[in-house]
């Protein structure tokens, strides 16, 4: 038998299936909306049910959006020939901090089949039908340089060629301000393959 009512036991439940979120960080936020006068739980919850009602993907990169296209691929002054593809939307954030100024194509995910990830989970067909319109010179692939970032990365090569001119790789290798001592071998490896003139 619990202490606790049961609206609590929900909603600490509810917070721990977010991802990062333990059960003890969901009691933690979860007794913080009960006795903060700042953080409304009712705001909070309205704020999550339009999170679902309004938001929707675009009809052109799968980016998240209000309207049918996205600001990116509305953008006239981008150059829309170039698609960096990337696995989530956050990393579209990422990249508009950089001076890249192409388009996206968002995957929602990569290659996983542990965890049920094929092809038909992702937004691979979507791309495939961009590349297929013709317009698209160069596809940047941006997936992670995990096992299923590569795996990812190599599918989507078999599924493009012929239909782009060009498919391309992010370069990996060391980060600006590492140390070589502690870098393991995989990252050394792509920093001497991706090496540069000087």
């Amino acid at each position: 038998m619990s202490l606790l009512p049961p609206q609590i036991i929900r909603t600490i439940e509810e917070l721990s299936k977010l991802p990062g979120i333990g059960p003890k960080s969901a009691e933690r936020l979860t007794f913080h909306l009960l006795r903060s006068s700042r953080a409304s739980p009712g705001a909070l919850g309205q704020a999550m049910l339009d999170l679902k009602k309004d938001l929707r993907y675009c009809i052109e990169c799968q980016m998240i959006t209000i309207t049918e296209k996205c600001a990116v691929c509305t953008d006239t002054s981008r150059d829309h020939s170039m698609v960096l593809v990337v696995e989530e939307p956050l990393e579209v954030i990422a990249f508009e901090r950089t001076p890249y100024r192409g388009v996206y194509h968002v995957l929602h995910g990569v290659l996983s089949p542990i965890d049920g990830m094929g092809p038909e989970q992702l937004k691979i067909r979507e791309l495939i039908t961009r590349a297929k319109a013709g317009g698209i010179t160069e596809i940047i692939l941006a997936t992670d340089p995990d096992i299923e970032g590569e795996a990812t990365a190599s599918y989507l090569q078999e599924q493009l060629r012929g239909l782009v001119s060009s498919v391309t790789r992010l370069a990996h290798g060391l980060p600006m301000g590492a140390d070589i001592e502690f870098a393991d071998q995989v990252t050394l490896r792509e920093a001497l393959a991706g090496r540069r003139g000087m």
